[in-house]
């Protein structure tokens, strides 16, 4: 992801703590915030409210903080939200450098069907690689268009963006395409049922 206009942020620093006024913040429209990583102490920070609620839509994102004057490059790290209302409670921010590589989890995005009769079974939903701070992909895409059963893709067989490498075991499954538990139940059913009208045949030729 690069540091377009867009990623840039005004933050606020703030001097007082606490349930009350973090409750304070969110009504007016902003979110509590930490900035910390590189050695640096934690900056306590708040920040507007629905201009970043857009931008962590996305995976991994990357804010360009104004923070009193100087800039500062950060990876949303963790964002803490209400679990009922889905309020976005508090955020918290990694500071990372242009050209730093970083560990995140990218999600991985299963496109195309795979042949008729079978699904595609995500196995694992996001990915650990190795990439450049500020050229996170937004996700890494498994083609599954017209596999059969039986097909398994591993990390290994992932096609990764330039300058991303694998951190998890390159044997770790991510996709697996296979017939349906309810559908190979049925087709035995039917297998069975034909077997048996088979037999019943045969001892009625044999009488």
């Amino acid at each position: 992801m690069s540091t377009e206009t867009d990623t840039k942020v005004v933050a606020e620093v703030r001097e007082n703590f606490g349930k009350g006024y973090a409750r304070r913040l969110r009504a007016a429209g902003k979110i509590p915030a930490v900035i910390y990583g590189h050695g640096t102490d934690p900056v306590h920070v708040s920040l507007p409210g629905h201009q970043v609620s857009l931008l962590i839509r996305r995976a991994n994102a990357v804010l360009e903080l104004d923070v009193a004057g100087k800039q500062q490059l950060t990876l949303v790290k963790d964002v803490q939200k209400d679990p009922v209302r889905q309020i976005i409670e508090h955020i918290d921010l990694l500071v990372v450098k242009k050209g730093e590589k970083i560990q995140v989890d990218v999600p991985v995005v299963v496109v195309g069907e795979p042949f008729a009769g079978t699904i595609a079974n995500l196995d694992n939903a996001t990915v650990l690689l190795e990439v450049e701070a500020t050229h996170i992909p937004q996700n890494i895409e498994v083609d599954v268009e017209g596999l059969e059963d039986g097909v398994r893709i591993t990390a290994a067989d992932l096609t990764l963006p330039k300058g991303a490498s694998l951190v998890v075991d390159p044997e770790t499954l991510i996709v697996a395409v296979s017939v349906p538990t309810a559908a190979l139940a049925a087709e035995e059913e039917i297998a069975e049922a034909d077997a048996e009208v088979a037999a019943e045949q045969s001892e009625e030729a044999a009488e």
